[in-house]
């Protein structure tokens, strides 16, 4: 990707919308440009059969009230999922291959069925065509940081639109994706297959990957130095998200722990005092 000169203080498309879409759409060719030209092996294979062995399940809920976004943006984002899940479910990665997510997804468009669900732009949260289906990068990314996958393109929203209402993971472990120029792919370094299931039950996503022999090692996800800090009339957010990689056949001994990602969000609600106590100690 083309890179902004440092003597420019802040990306050309923030100065005008019409600079935005033009930024777009030329970020969008140099996508498209860069899968028939990077050298990469995309997967692309499904099937409908598990693979041998569960290397992490995770699911996420389906309808939740986000302050007060409309409810029907909710419930189209179900149906976009729905989308998702038929594009990606039993997608094999196999060894030496990068899975990529708007490749395999393809552009949300109504002609394909995609309604208008919430999406985040230019910080701040609107209806638009496709919205949602972040839900499943987050649940995919998650059970990635689970395997031996590796991460080679994640984004993170740069800012933090809700207060927290039921977060049982550490802040910003998701990936965002915005066709196509805001992709989440996963690399395998391995030497056996990965498969992706995806499925619904009646209140949840749910999600898996599986592979075929055992694998050595399992993984566990943690946060350190998460705060909120005021930055002269701006609230932030920011942690570190960190991998535990643990032996599983030597008594659940940890090998070692790995930094993954350092995430800085700009806050757009007032955090609460019981916010301002969720700081961990910056260890």
């Amino acid at each position: 990707m083309i890179e902004r000169p440092a003597w420019i203080p802040r990306p050309l498309s923030s100065y005008h919308p019409l600079l935005y879409h033009l930024a777009l759409g030329f970020r969008r060719v140099e996508r498209r440009l860069a899968w028939l030209t990077d050298g990469h092996r995309y997967a692309h294979r499904r099937l409908p059969d598990n693979l041998a062995l569960r290397v992490k399940k995770h699911q996420s809920v389906l309808i939740r009230k986000l302050g007060d976004a409309d409810i029907e943006l909710q419930h189209n984002k179900v149906d976009n999922l729905r989308i998702v899940i038929d594009e990606l479910d039993g997608l094999i990665i196999g060894p030496g291959e990068t899975f990529s997510f708007c490749k395999s997804v393809g552009k949300p468009t109504r002609s394909r069925g995609f309604k208008k669900g919430m999406e985040l732009v230019r910080g701040k949260p609107r209806a638009g065509v496709g919205g949602g289906i972040c839900q499943a990068s987050n649940l995919i990314f998650w059970l990635a940081l689970h395997s031996p996958l590796v991460v080679v393109e994640r984004h993170h929203h740069s800012f933090d639109p809700f207060p927290d209402q039921g977060r049982v993971l550490p802040f910003a472990s998701g990936a965002t994706v915005m066709y196509n120029h805001r992709d989440l792919r996963l690399y395998n370094p391995t030497d056996q297959s990965f498969q992706l299931r995806l499925w619904f039950d009646k209140k949840c996503l749910n999600g898996e990957f599986r592979c075929e022999r055992y694998l050595p090692y399992s993984y566990s996800i943690f946060e350190r130095q998460h705060r909120f800090e005021k930055r002269g009339e701006q609230w932030r957010r920011c942690n570190q998200l960190w991998r535990r990689v643990i032996d599983k056949g030597n008594g659940g001994r940890t090998l070692r722990n790995d930094f993954l990602f350092a995430n800085d969000a700009w806050v757009r609600y007032q955090p609460s005092l019981r916010d301002l106590a969720k700081t961990s100690s910056l260890d």
